[in-house]
């Protein structure tokens, strides 16, 4: 098979999604195994979740956002760290409820994922255990990375209409979310603790906003993280870890606690065997040198980002990058950019005109 663009070599379907379909593939620059997102029709609404999403550039062990994108022909494809072990959704369907203490690892990696999202300017806005994935690390210490950024959200961003859609999964919802409030790291944290609270009862919240009664060190927590006023939550997730962190439920650094239970949750490589030729550690053999198909790739322009912002360092040291490196451009496929391109500008300057209504009003 050819290599998607002249890079990615995609090797085996491994998921689907409302965007697309999600392979693993062999990136030919970096040497190695990513996910690779492919979209094929575009339409508007998801032409607009990829360029929120391919625009995420946060660099941090329990983030996993795409760090390059292309498109050839009729389709586009974002790239992305492949996570092997499934994501929080899997795990809770094959153990249940899970014990408290690693459920505090897990929101403590959680909060410290939201810590670099919420620097970066970013709300999410779609967290639930289907988004939060895992490394393998079988019945040890947790490595949770938070995905799927398709309806985030800058901080505070205006809402384009009174009367525009609801974007998130019913029963993950802030109230003033629900009420169509404009994206504020609050939200996140609220969906934090409602995730919480079904890991630790198996009881996924309710659309109507109920969530699952806890007790225990970490019902204080979620209790505060699940204010339905947005003032009575804590101020930020660095601050929600402390509180966290203070109230003695979360197991000591280098320790597992619950894997001296009969049944220890356990994370384990959810992906296929590979297909012949492909091993590990890359290709048993060298693959196919055949010519590669026209590339067109089309990464954010260098010092901006998808959101049409410069692309900053944060305060708390974690970098967000662009992936610039400048690749070979064909005539062959310049159709697809260009149309890819006036896509975005139609979709960005009808923004920018309702956002200018609003304000005039």
């Amino acid at each position: 098979m050819e290599a998607f663009a002249g890079r990615y070599r995609l090797i085996d379907l491994i998921g689907t999604g409302g965007m697309g379909s999600v392979w693993r593939a062999w990136d030919l620059r970096r040497e190695g195994y990513v996910a690779a997102k492919v979209l094929g029709q575009h339409d508007a609404a998801t032409l607009l979740r990829f360029v929120r999403e391919q625009s995420v550039r946060i660099q941090h062990p329990h983030v996993v956002a795409p760090h390059g994108w292309a498109a050839d022909d009729d389709k586009v494809v974002f790239a992305m760290d492949l996570v092997a072990g499934g994501s929080v959704d899997t795990l809770l369907g094959d153990h249940g409820p899970l014990p408290p203490a690693y459920v505090a690892v897990l929101l403590d990696q959680l909060l410290h994922g939201l810590s670099a999202i919420h620097a970066a300017g970013i709300v999410h806005r779609d967290l639930k255990p289907a988004n939060l994935l895992l490394e393998v690390t079988g019945t040890g210490r947790p490595h949770l990375r938070v995905s799927d950024f398709g309806i985030a959200g800058l901080v505070d961003e205006p809402r384009m209409t009174r009367h525009s859609t609801i974007l998130g999964t019913p029963g993950y919802l802030a109230p003033e979310q629900l009420a169509g409030a404009d994206p504020h790291p609050g939200q996140d944290l609220y969906t934090a603790g409602a995730v919480a609270a079904e890991l630790l009862t198996g009881d996924r919240p309710s659309p109507a906003g109920g969530i699952p009664i806890v007790d225990g060190p970490l019902g204080d927590l979620i209790r505060r993280l699940t204010a339905e006023d947005p003032v009575d939550r804590p101020t930020s997730a660095a601050q929600a870890g402390r509180l966290l962190a203070e109230s003695g439920a979360l197991a000591a650094p280098g320790t597992t606690p619950w894997a001296n239970q009969p049944d220890p949750p356990e994370v384990f490589d959810q992906l296929p065997p590979f297909p012949s030729p492909w091993t590990p550690t890359g290709p048993a053999t060298a693959p196919p040198t055949g010519p590669p198909a026209a590339p067109v790739i089309e990464e954010s322009e260098p010092g901006t980002d998808g959101f049409g912002r410069m692309t900053p360092s944060n305060s708390t040291g974690q970098v967000l990058r662009i992936d610039t490196e400048a690749p070979t451009r064909q005539p062959k496929n310049r159709k697809l950019l260009i149309t890819f391109a006036a896509g975005c500008f139609t979709l960005a300057a009808g923004l920018l005109a309702t956002t200018t209504w609003l304000l005039l009003r």
